[in-house]
């Protein structure tokens, strides 16, 4: 079995490291983020006029420079915001019924609860009853 390996010039000699596998960080704990591959984000993507490889540069740079995020980092959170704000109805209210299902809440108060927090998303959608939010989850 042969071992890929990176060579990384120290100064004195050479230093041999396993290459990183795809989609993994050579710094411990951290993974690279595959932005293209992610599905939540390609509508966001789609819908603006910048490249899939260069999403909103210039947030990404203030990102970059008022915090100690890397720049993939800074991207990453960048497009994790635009795809939460895009988010439809539809998609918050299954989205937030597996999370809360998934927390061991019953039906009734996880309808209670996405009634009460529908109102404090960004663009608050108009109020929906009980019945129509199982509409949506159950179809």
């Amino acid at each position: 079995m042969t071992m890929r390996t990176v060579s990384l010039d120290s100064g004195q000699g050479s230093d041999h490291f396993r290459a990183p596998k795809s989609g993994t960080c050579p710094i411990a704990g951290r993974f690279l983020a595959n932005l293209r591959a992610a599905p939540q984000y390609l509508r966001v993507l789609e819908r603006r006029h910048r490249s899939a490889e260069a999403p909103h540069e210039d947030l990404v740079d203030h990102l970059v420079r008022s915090t100690p995020l890397q720049r993939g980092e800074a991207a990453r959170v960048v497009l994790d915001v635009l795809a939460y704000f895009d988010e439809t109805t539809e998609e918050f209210v299954r989205r937030r019924h597996r999370e809360l299902q998934s927390q061991g809440l019953r039906n009734e108060a996880i309808f209670e609860r996405i009634g009460h927090e529908m109102p404090h998303r960004a663009v608050a959608p108009p109020g929906l009853s009980p019945r129509q939010l199982r509409r949506i989850v159950y179809g």
